[in-house]
């Protein structure tokens, strides 16, 4: 495997960058969409993607996103990691609980292409979050994004299982400050090119 620690720069309507330490693994082609109906507009013009494979990975994201999704034990601590207006209840998400426990709204997909996969190439998508800086993240909040649209090459690990979140104790205040705030630490910064 070849070592590299340099910034690399893709684009997303506007240009962004990221970090990437230690080594290089696979890339795949990427795209973000921020909604199903995107996604399917986006089929029938160019085709890289049927409308089969964009409802069945906004499925596949939307289960990861009750399944893994961070969650806090107050709106205020969500609010803090993803701006204001950006989070709801699991309750209000379809994601069962009582409506004491707060998520992320989900915010779009990432859809990746991987080689040897069952269906015939392609992958399992990524629920997207914003951020509180106003770009996008993942479940796992490893890796942050500049826009929820567009296409890029991209690192493999973008699309990891991110730990299931549901069923565990939500954050606190203090738990996402030592963090560095969700998806702060150890955090590498990408965007998706249109």
């Amino acid at each position: 495997m070849r070592k590299r620690s340099r910034t690399v720069a893709l684009t997303i309507l506007g240009a962004a960058a990221f970090t990437v330490a230690g080594c290089r693994d696979e890339q795949v082609d990427a795209q973000a969409f921020p909604d199903l109906a995107s996604c399917q507009a986006a089929a029938s013009q160019d085709g890289l993607i049927t409308a089969a494979e964009c409802n069945q990975a906004f499925a596949e994201a939307q289960a990861l996103h009750v399944e893994a999704a961070p969650r806090y034990d107050s709106l205020a601590v969500c609010e803090e990691q993803h701006g204001a207006g950006n989070c709801g209840s699991e309750a209000q998400q379809g994601a069962g609980g009582s409506g004491g426990i707060f998520m992320p709204l989900l915010a779009g997909y990432l859809i990746g292409s991987m080689l040897g996969r069952a269906t015939g190439g392609m992958a399992a998508s990524q629920p997207m979050y914003r951020n509180a800086q106003g770009g996008f993240t993942n479940a796992s909040g490893t890796t942050n994004f500049g826009s929820n649209a567009g296409r890029a090459q991209m690192s493999s690990q973008n699309f990891a299982r991110p730990a299931a979140t549901a069923g565990q104790a939500p954050m606190t205040r203090a738990t996402a400050g030592s963090r560095g705030g969700f998806g702060n630490a150890g955090s590498a910064r990408s965007s998706i090119g249109g």
